[in-house]
């Protein structure tokens, strides 16, 4: 499996893995990404600056996932806990992983591969959040090593479980 930077030619994939995703969140009674959540607008941003990641598998988009460096602003204030440290952070957002590809280690090498970046760019921790109710990707972030930090709040006012990584 091989992640590489993502490319405009991408575009129609990470859209198609995001309505994957989308119904799989659906069906779980989620109403996460619901509302045309990641669009083409946001896929787009996140393809010219150049944060959007993919996993392939002999030509096939096994996953996704965007690396920010800069900074969230919706992590600046958390409640009903902490973040582990205050040092600089990589957050990772809009993560998806192929139906076909789930269970297969694709989540693992995403993280694994943004630890990795996240480190030799000198950041101390990567930081994530889900909605309360997605008890997969809860599972999936503790057993790859995040941690449970609090309740943050998205721009909407959404509600999210904010979970850390200590690098």
């Amino acid at each position: 499996m091989t992640v590489r930077l993502c490319t405009p030619a991408d575009t129609e994939a990470l859209l198609a893995l995001f309505d994957e995703a989308r119904k799989t969140i659906a069906a779980l009674g989620i109403d996460q990404w619901q509302k045309g959540y990641p669009s083409r607008e946001v896929v787009e941003e996140d393809l010219r600056a150049k944060r959007s990641y993919l996993l392939e598998q002999d030509g096939d988009l096994c996953g996704t996932f965007v690396f920010l460096t800069d900074g969230e602003p919706t992590y600046d204030k958390i409640y009903e806990g902490a973040w582990h440290g205050d040092e600089n952070y990589v957050a990772l957002h809009r993560v998806a992983v192929a139906v076909k590809y789930r269970g297969t280690g694709v989540a693992e090498t995403m993280i694994s591969f943004a630890a990795e970046q996240a480190k030799n760019g000198g950041f101390s921790f990567l930081r994530i959040d889900t909605h309360k109710g997605n008890k997969v990707m809860r599972r999936m972030l503790e057993k790859n090593g995040f941690s449970p930090c609090g309740t943050i709040y998205l721009a909407n006012g959404d509600e999210r479980i904010a979970y850390d990584k200590i690098l």
